[in-house]
C-alpha cells in the first residue's frame, strides 16, 4: 500500500506528520537506501525499507496506549539535548512510544502517549477539535470583562486569534477553561495579552480522560472502551 512518506513516519509512531516533514528536509530519511529530501515521495510499507538516522522503522504490530499524570519538572518530548527529565522515564521502554502533544515544563496533568501514529496525528489535529480542560491559577483577580475577551479571541501575535471556551471562576485568582486546539504555550500567551501571569496550570482532561485515579508521575493503560472511544471522536474506524 502506498503512502506519502510523511504519513508512513507518522503511522511508525516517530512523530506527527509535520514533524515527520522536518525530519525529511534534514535529510534523515532514507528509502531503500536513499536520502529522501521531497515531501512529496510515497513509499509501499510492504515492499519499501524506511531508515530514519540509519534505522529500520515499520509500523507497530501491537499498539500501546498510556495515560500518565505529568509532574511538573518534565517535558513531553521523547529526549532532550539538554539532558532534562521527560515523561519517558516515567512509564515503560517500548520502542516508537511517543507523547500526543506538549505539556509545559512547568505543567501537570493529563497526557496520552502511544505509537499509534495515526491516532496521534489526528488528535492533535485541529480540524477534530479535541478537547482539553485546564486549571489556571493566576497571579491577580480576574473580572469578567477578561472572561469575556477570552471567549471573543485574543490576538497573541503574527496576527493569531485564539479562543478558549467554557470558562468558569473557582476563585478570584483562579479559573477553569476548555481548548479545542494546543498552540505552544497558548493559555500563558492568551493571558500575558491580557496582562496576567499563570501561576499554575493543570490539565484535568484530555477528550474524555482524566487522571484523578493517578497521583503525580503515575500511569495506566488505557481500557479498550477508552481506545474506541478516542478513535471516534476523530473518526478512525
Amino acid at each position: 500500500m502506498e503512502m506519502r512518506l510523511n504519513q508512513y513516519l507518522a503511522k511508525c509512531g516517530v512523530t506527527s506528520r509535520r514533524g515527520a516533514e522536518k525530519l525529511i528536509i534534514s535529510g534523515r530519511v532514507k528509502i531503500n537506501g536513499e536520502v529522501i529530501r521531497k515531501l512529496a515521495t510515497q513509499c509501499d510499507e510492504k515492499t519499501d525499507k524506511v531508515e530514519l538516522d540509519n534505522c529500520l522503522i515499520k509500523p507497530a504490530k501491537n499498539y500501546v496506549y498510556f495515560l500518565l499524570n505529568k509532574p511538573p519538572g518534565y517535558i513531553t518530548t521523547v529526549s532532550d539535548p539538554f539532558h532534562r527529565p521527560t515523561v519517558m522515564s516515567l512509564i515503560p521502554k517500548i520502542s516508537g512510544i511517543v507523547p500526543v502533544g506538549r505539556l509545559d515544563l512547568d505543567t501537570q496533568g493529563t497526557i496520552i502517549l502511544t505509537n499509534d501514529g495515526e491516532l496521534i496525528n489526528r488528535l492533535i489535529h485541529p480540524k477534530y477539535e479535541i478537547e482539553k480542560k485546564y486549571l489556571v491559577g493566576l497571579n491577580k483577580k480576574i473580572d469578567d470583562k477578561a472572561i469575556l475577551e477570552l471567549e471573543n479571541g485574543v490576538d497573541i501575535g503574527d496576527e493569531l486569534l485564539v479562543k478558549a471556551y467554557h470558562i468558569k471562576k473557582v476563585s478570584e485568582k483562579k479559573i477553569r477553561l476548555s481548548l479545542h486546539e494546543g498552540r505552544n504555550r497558548q493559555i500563558k500567551r492568551m493571558l500575558k495579552t491580557l496582562g496576567f501571569s499563570v501561576t499554575s496550570l493543570i490539565r484535568e482532561q484530555f477528550a474524555s480522560l482524566c487522571v484523578n485515579d493517578l497521583k503525580l508521575g503515575e500511569w495506566r493503560f488505557l481500557d479498550r472502551n477508552e481506545i474506541v472511544h478516542l478513535k471516534n471522536l476523530v473518526r478512525l474506524n
